[in-house]
């Protein structure tokens, strides 16, 4: 009885590996949800922020991007609450949590150093950076789900890094942060949705 439970032709293998692959896959387009919250909240941020700052002159700004904190709780509690739902953790899926959570810690250390290694307005330096870092968990996900959307909005991002600096008012460099949203998050975020509601 044993025996037979573990032995597993080839083709029984194959099909195996297959499902898995599929669920992961399935496990990352239903997590597309976040990946709108994400887009979404960035996008309305950067763009206020740029109203903030362009219109307005206001000089704290940047306070916008506090919004970003109860959607981190409410990120932890979401995340949590899948991984208890979830009967199957694959090798696929761990590496996309692990690509984010890597996005997640370089970001907070590119704020940090970047803000302690310069004086003044040091938000001025930071979003040719910010482009640069936002392109990578995009395409390397795009890459291991092989899902195209993604890798051309993870290239997208690294396009708009390059554009960004040949625009002398910084003001206006801030529109490549909603643009670079629309492109890598928020139209492969619906895509992936749209794919796993087919499934």
């Amino acid at each position: 009885m044993e025996n037979s439970e573990n032995d597993f032709s080839p083709q029984q293998s194959l099909q195996l590996i297959e499902s898995m692959i599929n669920r992961s896959k399935d496990k990352f387009a239903e997590d597309g949800f976040m990946y709108l919250v994400w887009g979404w909240l960035v996008f309305a941020c950067s763009l206020l922020q740029f109203v903030l700052l362009h219109f307005f002159r206001y000089p704290h700004h940047y306070i916008v991007w506090l919004a970003t904190i109860p959607v981190f709780i409410y990120q932890a509690i979401y995340v949590n609450k899948k991984q208890k739902n979830q009967t199957v953790s694959t090798y696929t899926g761990d590496i996309i949590g692990f690509v984010w959570i890597t996005f997640a810690i370089v970001i907070v250390l590119l704020g940090f150093v970047v803000g302690f290694l310069t004086t003044g307005e040091y938000y001025t330096h930071i979003i040719h950076i910010l482009l640069a870092i936002y392109g990578m968990p995009v395409f390397l996900t795009g890459v291991i789900v092989r899902f195209k959307p993604l890798i051309y909005g993870g290239i997208a991002c690294w396009i708009l890094c390059i554009l960004s600096t040949f625009i002398p008012n910084y003001d206006y460099q801030f529109l490549c942060i909603p643009t670079a949203m629309l492109l890598a998050w928020i139209i492969p975020g619906y895509m992936l949705r749209s794919r796993y509601r087919s499934q």
